[in-house]
């Protein structure tokens, strides 16, 4: 697979929480952060979304927005109104005047993502992605939105059923819609053809005993270059991002419990399970059966385990 996909295949993504939120007139709410990916799709009227340090930003019907990981932020019908501090819910909400149609229509929520290795897969991709409809309208993207729409105002049987398989195609589409510029992490990485086809050789190939050198020429750029590159775009090296992605795939694997620590040495690319070991133990602070104990449904060796919720904690955009 592609690395973007291998990353979504990793995180499990699911629809965890959506509800509408609905507002007439003039009003404002802010949330702390909260652990949980959050998501908006505005299906009529519009509303202002404010982050520290960023300037306020419209979101007009059929305009989509995620934010990995949910910082404080507010909502609000116009830029600079006072904002009163509400907690996430998992039911619809109102805000403003609570008579009349509303004037804002919106769907919002939180994705679930599997736990143990959601903080460095989300450390990859952009703090906010935000697509418009004007830009979205005429692509795949803009059908699904279409679609998600007309589910949530129907009374249809399954509705709830089809909403959150939508909610997990628009998440995967929008991870992967092509924006012109400004994106970091990843999505950013991919989109520069020399960075991509390292990324693409080290994914496909997560045993290979890759070096800078070996990756540059791959790459077609000189060491040097390759390796200022592939920092400014992702923040670490590409010796450390494959030591990264090694742990995170051993951590799956770990989490399964369906192969032993000699497979998974080998299929990260070390020479024998004690390697593995002394290499996970040094990045997790613990050995990998303690590590499958504690967090999977099993352990490569037969031992008792504890169970452990495998997502992340839940919470609700709006």
């Amino acid at each position: 697979m592609d690395p973007l996909s291998d990353i979504i295949a990793l995180l499990q993504p699911s629809a965890a929480i959506s509800k509408p939120i609905t507002a007439r007139g003039q009003w404002g709410v802010r949330y702390d952060a909260h652990d949980a990916p959050g998501f908006t799709i505005i299906l009529a009227g519009e509303a202002w979304v404010a982050f520290e340090g960023r300037a306020p930003l419209r979101l007009a019907q059929g305009d989509f927005l995620l934010m990995p990981s949910t910082p404080p932020f507010s909502l609000s019908s116009e830029p600079g109104l006072p904002c009163i501090l509400v907690e996430p819910r998992s039911e619809a909400v109102r805000h403003g005047d609570r008579s009349g149609d509303p004037d804002f229509v919106a769907l919002g929520g939180s994705f679930a993502f599997e736990r143990a290795n959601a903080p460095l897969l989300l450390s990859l991709l952009p703090d906010l992605i935000h697509i418009p409809a004007a830009q979205g309208r005429a692509t795949r993207f803009g059908q699904l939105v279409d679609m998600l729409s007309d589910e949530c105002l129907s009374s249809h049987p399954g509705k709830e059923l089809i909403t959150r398989r939508l909610l997990e195609m628009l998440l995967v589409e929008a991870l992967r819609w092509r924006r012109v510029g400004g994106e970091s992490g990843l999505l950013g990485a991919m989109r520069d053809p020399a960075l991509a086809r390292a990324l693409q050789a080290m994914h496909q190939d997560v045993p290979a005993p890759w070096t800078v050198a070996r990756l540059a020429s791959v790459a077609g750029m000189s060491r040097s270059a390759f390796a200022a590159r592939f920092g400014e775009a992702l923040g670490c090296g590409p010796i450390e991002y494959l030591a990264r992605w090694r742990m995170a795939v051993a951590k799956q694997a770990l989490l399964r419990g369906d192969k032993s620590l000699g497979r998974i040495a080998e299929e990260i690319g070390y020479d024998s399970a004690s390697a593995f070991s002394t290499a996970f133990r040094k990045r997790m602070g613990c050995p990998p059966g303690s590590f499958a104990r504690l967090h999977g449904r099993g352990a490569p060796d037969p031992v008792p385990h504890i169970p452990a919720s495998p997502h992340i904690g839940h919470g609700a955009t709006g």
